[in-house]
């Protein structure tokens, strides 16, 4: 998969530290992917969850969440935002989710 794009991750890492390691993880194994449908991102990542039209990824055991929109004929990744768990729950991000 294409991921558009791995700044935003970069972003939210020199901030908070912590997520680096988990947020490479997830692009490593999203980079290498070829997922055709949810079923199998949740081969991958069990705890991804559909949010109208993104996936919502629990990032460092739940102290993040990832939303992306993917985009699996063209086989791309779109990174919305990366959250802290209070951030998340304000729902802001939902808009840009179509909820």
């Amino acid at each position: 998969m294409r991921i558009i794009s791995k700044r935003r991750l970069r972003e939210f890492w020199e901030v908070y530290p912590e997520s680096k390691k988990p947020l490479l993880d997830w692009y490593d194994v999203a980079r290498k992917a070829v997922w055709q449908n949810l079923a199998h991102v949740r081969e991958s990542f069990r705890h991804a969850d559909p949010v109208g039209d993104c996936t919502v990824f629990n990032i460092k055991g739940n102290d993040f969440r990832l939303i992306v929109t993917i985009r699996y004929r063209t086989r791309r990744i779109y990174v919305l935002y990366v959250l802290t768990h209070k951030e998340y729950d304000k729902e802001k991000w939902k808009d840009d989710c179509y909820c």
